[in-house]
């Protein structure tokens, strides 16, 4: 009597797999570890410490103020009529999701090497863990920005909410495609070129400077030469930081064309990382 040796196989890993391989129905079976990776974070940041998850708050509060005093009294730049500190607190809150998501995902391969060495699990989980985990920490920064902005309204202050405002998680999709496109095409190179952390660390605090956080876009464009006014927007976040500040402090104006810009940008750059990330994480174990 023959006996049938064939089993079934609930999963096959193999280093052979299309250029993209965004296996949704795998990324669901791995929920739950990406809740626990996010958790993870969560805890971490602020376990052993005496204020908890007010340290998210203290971050954006200390650097606006810093940027009032120097920015606004000193430098006296203009805020487009809203508040200095509401105008870079606005600002700087998705520029720290932006950054914090950037900076965490080039560092996937580098910071993870031990757990991609001994155990399988989708790759792409480090990167959306990062994503979820610093949108937790951006709704604790957000609850506040609100507590800031209903204190100047309550005291008369000209500032006008827009309808705009509901249109809050689809900027926040487009700003997480960018920081996650761009942080996996960085953090594939750093496979190979380690110094690269080191200039990436120093490029985006230079990057900050070049996007509209502590000026209005409407003071540069009346200091360039306006046929130079397009690479303004070169910068896919000038688009959508003049978008946020207009939806919820009615200042600057922003620009149709800028944001469609951002979007399509947004997919191109992911997909694009999305397909080097998995290219590599085929073979980093063996670079690295």
């Amino acid at each position: 009597m023959s006996v049938d040796k064939t089993e079934d196989w609930l999963f096959e890993i193999s280093s052979k797999k299309r250029a993209v391989d965004f296996n949704l129905k795998e990324l669901w079976h791995y929920k739950d570890l990406l809740l626990l990776f996010v958790k993870r974070d969560i805890v971490t940041f602020y376990k052993q410490t005496v204020l908890g998850p007010i340290w998210f708050v203290i971050q954006p509060l200390i650097t606006s103020v810093i940027q009032f005093i120097i920015f606004s009294k000193i430098a006296s730049i203009p805020s487009d009529g809203v508040p200095y500190f509401l105008f870079v607190l606005a600002g700087n809150i998705i520029w720290f999701y932006f950054s914090d998501c950037l900076k965490a995902t080039s560092e996937t391969f580098t910071s993870n090497q031990n757990i991609f060495g001994k155990v399988y699990f989708p790759r792409i989980i480090m990167p959306l863990k990062v994503a979820v985990s610093n949108l937790i920490k951006f709704v604790i920064q957000f609850v506040f920005f609100l507590g800031v902005l209903i204190y100047y309204l309550y005291q008369d202050t000209p500032i006008t909410l827009t309808p705009y405002v509901l249109l809050l998680p689809f900027l926040l999709l487009v700003i997480a495609f960018i920081a996650l496109g761009a942080g996996m095409l960085i953090s594939s190179m750093t496979v190979k070129y380690r110094d690269l952390n080191f200039v990436i660390t120093f490029g985006i605090s230079l990057f900050m400077y070049i996007t509209p956080i502590v000026y209005p876009t409407s003071l540069v464009l009346e200091k360039i030469d306006p046929k130079y006014h397009q690479l303004i927007y070169l910068n896919p976040l000038t688009g959508l930081f003049d978008f946020f500040k207009f939806a919820f402090l009615g200042s600057d104006c922003f620009d149709f064309g800028a944001i469609l810009y951002s979007v399509i940008f947004s997919i191109v750059i992911f997909f694009l990382g999305l397909l080097v990330f998995t290219r590599t994480e085929k073979s980093f174990i063996d670079v690295i």
